[in-house]
């Protein structure tokens, strides 16, 4: 708060101040007590002969106010009130939220310190850390994903196992920890009306939707031309850089083709904050957890093959498998 403004609220107030003890002074100027005939009143009358009198007011009454003046005048010299004056006690609405964030850290300190040493796929498999978690989702993520984890236009389904950037334990830590900031380019200046209308029609195809042969097929080309570094040749998108999959019928913002058609000539721009400096590690970690408990679990590894005989040499083996043991 700059010099100026401090000043005004520091005068505006004691002026305020100084006003309502000059109000009490003055209306306690005449003693209390039955009005004489003749006395003074304030004008109002009722039922012909009900006066109202201008008695001072009660001392009882007055002492009271008196009090609510002497507590303002210790309140503004413990607590803010005068401008950039912190008062003596240096509270602040900051400082509290601190301590209380500070206290609920140390309640929940044992808690967490269990959770500490058990890897992601313990966790999410644990009652008490997804009890925990759940609190956690629906105070933190719930408001951008749906308390049922379903998503939105704009926001991504965390149940349905299609990952912009990939599903593994890791991934899913990477991405609440740090965030991602995921961009699509306006193409609508290059491709042009026309250019655009048949990019919109290929893409629909890639999903299995019905569009004009012609438009799809010289969208073909168009599309490999702007769109295949992110997306891939073949649309299936790429996870390094969270371009989506544009032929599994998963969509972030429908698969209209008025969203499409926006989408390539816009542009979109999506971006996931990042929760490790709001939340600390061990959050993040329960959290992560938790999205890996209600996603559909990765398929399980294949069955590794026999091993080959050891009385079969390196060529017997490489003849059986179609290989050359010395590529």
């Amino acid at each position: 708060m700059t010099t100026g403004w401090t000043l005004f609220i520091a005068i505006l107030t004691a002026v305020n101040v100084v006003g309502a003890i000059w109000l009490l002074w003055v209306t306690s100027k005449r003693s209390p007590g039955e009005m004489q005939p003749g006395a003074e009143t304030t004008g109002h009358t009722w039922d012909g002969d009900l006066k109202e009198y201008n008695n001072p007011l009660p001392r009882w009454w007055l002492w009271l106010f008196y009090g609510t003046v002497v507590f303002s005048l210790a309140y503004l010299v413990l607590y803010p009130g005068l401008g950039s004056w912190q008062g003596t006690l240096g509270w602040s609405q900051e400082s509290q939220w601190q301590q209380q964030v500070e206290a609920a850290e140390k309640a929940a300190a044992p808690v967490y310190a269990r959770f500490e040493q058990m890897s992601l796929e313990e966790l999410s498999q644990d009652p008490d850390a997804m009890r925990v978690a759940r609190n956690l989702y629906a105070n933190n993520c719930a408001a951008c994903h749906g308390s049922d984890a379903r998503g939105a236009v704009g926001f991504p389904n965390l149940t349905d196992g299609d990952w912009l950037y990939g599903g593994q334990p890791d991934t899913i830590l990477t991405t609440i920890g740090y965030g991602r900031n995921g961009v699509m380019p306006p193409w609508g200046d290059a491709l042009g009306e026309q250019g655009v209308e048949e990019v919109v029609a290929y893409v629909l195809t890639l999903s299995g939707q019905s569009a004009p042969s012609e438009l799809a097929a010289a969208g073909q080309a168009k599309f490999q031309m702007f769109c295949s570094s992110c997306h891939g040749l073949d649309g299936k998108g790429m996870q390094a850089v969270g371009a989506p999959n544009l032929t599994d019928g998963s969509w972030l913002y429908e698969n209209t083709a008025e969203s499409i058609r926006y989408t390539v000539v816009n542009g979109r721009n999506n971006m996931m904050p990042a929760q490790l400096e709001l939340l600390g590690e061990q959050k993040v970690r329960v959290l992560a957890a938790y999205v890996m408990s209600i996603s559909p679990r990765p398929p399980a590894p294949e069955a590794a093959a026999e091993p080959v005989e050891a009385d079969v040499t390196a060529g017997e083996a490489g003849a059986r498998d179609g290989t050359d043991a010395d590529s």
